[in-house]
């Protein structure tokens, strides 16, 4: 029988184990616990839910993170299974009992015949030997160190990441289109604000409620990159020297420099999607929307991903990963999880379900098989496998999908049509592999 390392026992690292197992192949499942946990890991079971409970959105028709858990349902998903049988009342959303959760999947792990679980920490990596690593954001001594190596310093220690917009939600009547002093080729959307505007967004900015960080999260972030929030404590007219400088930004409407101006940059080359410049915050994501769209241009805006500044180890994957989640350099080392840069609980697990997917395939002697990219499954993975100089990583949403063949402007149709596109194809895919 063959055999595939798996380290780390999250969310990916079990979904990969459990695939491989069920289709015959022998998995070795690496994992400290429950001789060492995490600063952020309690829980003695495997693929434990640290920050919260939910799973986000259930609705499969309307929302990208609905869509990409019926996806994995469909693939058979380990994780989705435990959810099903451990969910509790949260309206729309998928939300579990943590600990039931939590437990089932353990008990499937460990009474797999095809499993082996190894209670230790790994140093080093055979890359003569199928491994996946999937351990997670919170990566840390030898391993961590080896993984810097391997990925030539392509390694990302914390996640600092602003909010992003859909393209066709900012109000173009309040923004306009040119780079700082007309040095650029148009890639930048501006959004001016008047001194009434300014003031306004920054005094809500200093009143809005934020996200708690774990105590081994505060020294490193806070270092590495500055929130939105703490510059404006420092000052009224900080921001205006920073991210919300209007200099060199001639509006046309005025032909002057606004009082403030904040910058959109795309975020994706087909121009669907705008990141906001120098937005790193840790405002609560209800608390982004509402302090954001006091911003004329943003007062529409639908947010694909809100800002987030917390622990995150993850690889520069675009440089260092195949879209197989293999390395460049090495073949059989695999890496599935948020080290790869897929951002969210349900995001980590389908890395997990398609890196085993794709060893499968290599063991079997088949060539690789990509997902669509309709499918969110696929257009995440193109995601965080194409070449990007500001590589964050990505959570799943409708801006990452390819555009339908036809114009619908009614957005809720326009997703219900994606949705059923994308189960149709993964649909497909399933029966190819």
């Amino acid at each position: 029988m063959q055999k595939v390392k798996v380290i780390g026992a999250g969310l990916a690292g079990s979904e990969t184990a459990y695939y491989l197992a069920n289709n015959g192949v022998s998995v070795m499942l690496y994992d400290v616990k429950p001789n060492k946990f995490t600063p952020a890991h309690s829980n003695i079971n495997f693929a434990e839910l640290v920050c919260s409970n939910s799973l986000k959105s259930n609705d499969v028709y309307g929302n990208a993170a609905g869509l990409l858990k019926q996806e994995l349902r469909i693939l058979g998903s380990l994780i989705m299974e435990s959810a099903s049988l451990s969910k509790v009342p949260a309206g729309n959303a998928l939300a579990v009992n943590r600990e039931a959760f939590a437990e089932y999947i353990t008990d499937k792990l460990k009474n797999h015949p095809n499993i082996e679980i190894i209670s230790e920490e790994v140093t080093d990596i055979d890359f003569d030997e199928y491994t996946v690593i999937a351990t997670g954001p919170l990566t840390v001594g030898t391993l961590n160190d080896k993984i810097k190596e391997i990925t030539d310093t392509n390694l990302h220690f914390f996640d600092a990441s602003a909010p992003i917009v859909m393209a066709d939600s900012i109000d173009m009547e309040n923004a306009f289109v040119g780079d700082r002093y007309d040095k650029g080729d148009g890639d930048h959307i501006n959004c001016p604000m008047s001194k009434e505007q300014y003031l306004e967004f920054i005094e809500q900015l200093l009143k809005a409620d934020r996200a708690k960080l774990h105590d081994f999260e505060n020294k490193e972030i806070f270092e590495g990159c500055m929130p939105i929030e703490i510059m404006a404590s420092r000052g009224t007219d900080t921001l205006r020297f920073g991210p919300l400088k209007p200099v060199g930004l001639t509006d046309p409407k005025t032909g002057r420099w606004a009082y403030a101006c904040l910058q959109l940059r795309r975020e994706d080359v087909d121009g669907k999607m705008y990141n906001l410049v120098g937005f790193q915050t840790n405002l609560t994501f209800p608390e982004q929307k509402r302090v954001f769209s006091i911003i004329p241009a943003l007062k529409n805006a639908e947010f694909v991903r809100y800002g987030v500044m917390h622990r995150n180890t993850f690889i520069n994957s675009p440089e260092v990963l195949n879209p197989d989640y293999s390395l460049k350099k090495y073949p059989k080392t695999f890496f599935a999880g948020q080290i790869t840069g897929v951002e969210g609980y349900v995001e980590s697990a389908m890395s997990g379900l398609l890196a085993g997917i794709h060893i499968l395939r290599k063991l079997k002697g088949l060539e690789y098989l990509p997902l669509p990219e309709v499918t969110v499954m696929g257009a995440l993975t193109k995601y965080i496998t194409t070449k990007n100089q500001d590589f964050q990583p990505m959570n799943a949403n409708f801006g990452i999908l390819p555009p339908l063949d036809r114009v619908i402007r009614d957005k809720a149709e326009r997703k219900k049509q994606m949705a059923e596109r994308s189960l149709e194809k993964i649909t497909a895919y399933k029966k190819e592999i």
